[in-house]
């Protein structure tokens, strides 16, 4: 049956491939047409290819197109050439903080099945039909959202998009396929056990969060993976993926009123999920557990892996512009005070960093490193003195500048390829940044004054005790921890 299936996708779409090799090859001339000739300065010859809002600095969304389907659906269509590729992105109010009490990881797993099988392919059909025409096809999730991504040549939108439809609207999930995947899940968390990053991540998220919801396991745990079954998945996905939570993206070389008929073709039918989006609230708060240390014990350990932590905010908060610049000179870049500190000038570790999490209802402040065990002390002292520095003392003027340059000149890539600009426009909607977040972003970078550094580090470098999570080999750790705050050690097999 699949062969088949395989064999009537090659059919239709052979010809559509060869109107793409076409297309293509037709847009690299008109390309070439344009680059100046070989004996111009090279210099001169780069900028010419550079588009005018570039080579002036100005950044623009494309215009976007919006419509809604018949079942619910928003979509948002972007056209954009001049390369004929199109770029989807499907966002849904589907993510882990929506897994079901005890089912930690069920909307990974369910994401992650997606594409294993719908009411007319299996998965091989799937997968020969996308790879076929070049394209691809993938699904994943955060804390907040699901996800499906797309990306085709344009002559092959309808077809893709169709599948697409076709994977979120009535996936078979075969038994079969939900066995094996828990299986390699299971699989997964024990080999786990050999990376020391991986579990102190873990453990630093839930003691971060406590009870809230981002403090689960996004992938779950051997625990709650264990008891998945078909049954789970179905249900997860008729009581949470549905059109009404959902937006549809679309960025590339296709006219929007094809994209608005494409969508309402491709998503005719599409039932279930809630009838409006829900989110968390949004707070502020002190942890929970700020000031206690947690030992995660891994005997055969030779270095330690340090994690800080402490509140944050959520994508969009006011505070967003100064403390992102902040922690470009804190510890985000490679010429850090952190990484001049710590790496450069002491030698503890490789690498360090700190980081601000944002996500669509709360955040938090971190640092992570790694060190060999004799010096696991040092390197937290020394962290915590340089970001307490930055809190009493703020950023030089040169520092603030020069982090701002810094992240102003790497902006521009995030609106580069199709792909980039269908996610940003996701983002932008899913999170309430306003259309305007693109363009004026640099602008409101530059705007940020020592002042506003200095408020924003009084806030978030510590002001209160961090949550610290050290694994190692805790019979000589341990000791080095006195006097941080309370000590729990655990076995790091809590964490499968």
């Amino acid at each position: 049956m699949a062969s088949r299936k395989i064999a009537a996708v090659k059919k239709t779409v052979r010809k559509a491939a060869k109107a793409v090799r076409k297309q293509a090859a037709s847009a690299r001339e008109k390309v070439r047409a344009r680059v100046p000739a070989r004996s111009k300065p090279a210099a001169k010859a780069k900028l010419a290819l550079v588009p005018k809002s570039a080579a002036t600095g100005a950044l623009k969304l494309p215009e976007l197109h919006e419509s809604t389907t018949s079942t619910g659906l928003k979509v948002i269509a972007a056209e954009r050439g001049p390369l004929p590729l199109v770029s989807v992105r499907l966002v849904m109010r589907a993510g882990g903080v929506w897994d079901p009490p005890g089912k930690d990881g069920l909307a990974d797993f369910s994401a992650r099945l997606l594409r294993r099988g719908t009411q007319k392919l299996d998965a091989d059909a799937i997968s020969e039909a996308v790879e076929f025409v070049g394209a691809s096809l993938y699904a994943g999730v955060n804390e907040d959202v699901l996800s499906v991504y797309l990306t085709t040549p344009a002559e092959h939108f309808s077809a893709m998009l169709d599948i697409l439809g076709q994977v979120v609207r009535e996936p078979t999930f075969p038994e079969q396929e939900v066995v094996d995947a828990r299986e390699r899940a299971l699989a997964q968390f024990a080999n786990d056990l050999d990376d020391p990053s991986s579990i102190a991540d873990r453990a630093f998220s839930r003691l971060l969060w406590g009870d809230h919801p981002y403090g689960r396991d996004l992938g779950g745990i051997k625990r709650t993976v264990s008891t998945f079954t078909r049954d789970d998945v179905v249900r997860f996905h008729a009581e949470r993926m549905g059109p009404r939570v959902s937006m549809l993206t679309v960025v590339g070389a296709i006219a929007p009123e094809t994209v608005a008929a494409e969508a309402e073709r491709a998503f005719a039918g599409w039932t279930g999920g809630p009838d409006a989006p829900t989110e968390l609230p949004r707070k502020q708060e002190p942890l929970a557990k700020a000031g206690q240390v947690l030992l995660i014990d891994k005997p055969d350990q030779t270095q330690s892996q340090v994690r800080l932590g402490g509140p944050g905010f959520w994508l969009g908060h006011e505070d967003y512009f100064p403390a992102t610049a902040m922690n470009i000179a804190l510890g985000g870049g490679f010429t850090s005070r952190l990484m001049n500190e710590i790496r450069v000038n002491r030698g503890l570790t490789y690498g360090v960093s700190s980081y601000f999490d944002t996500m669509s209802a709360g955040g938090v402040f971190a640092l992570s490193t790694f060190t060999k065990t004799a010096s696991t002390r040092e390197i937290i002292d020394v962290a915590l003195e340089e970001i307490h520095g930055v809190r009493d003392g703020g950023l030089k003027p040169r520092e603030l500048k020069d982090a701002q340059s810094y992240l102003a000149g790497l902006y521009p890539l995030r609106t580069e390829t199709n792909e980039s600009v269908a996610s940003v426009i996701a983002d932008i909607r899913m999170h309430g940044l306003g259309d305007d977040w693109v363009e004026k972003f640099r602008d409101r970078l530059r705007a940020v004054t020592p002042k506003d550094v200095a408020r924003v580090a009084k806030k978030y470098a510590f002001a209160d005790k961090p949550v610290i999570v050290v694994l190692g080999k805790a019979s000589e750790v341990k000791p080095l921890l006195e006097g941080l705050g309370p000590i729990t050690v655990v076995p790091a097999s809590d964490y499968e």
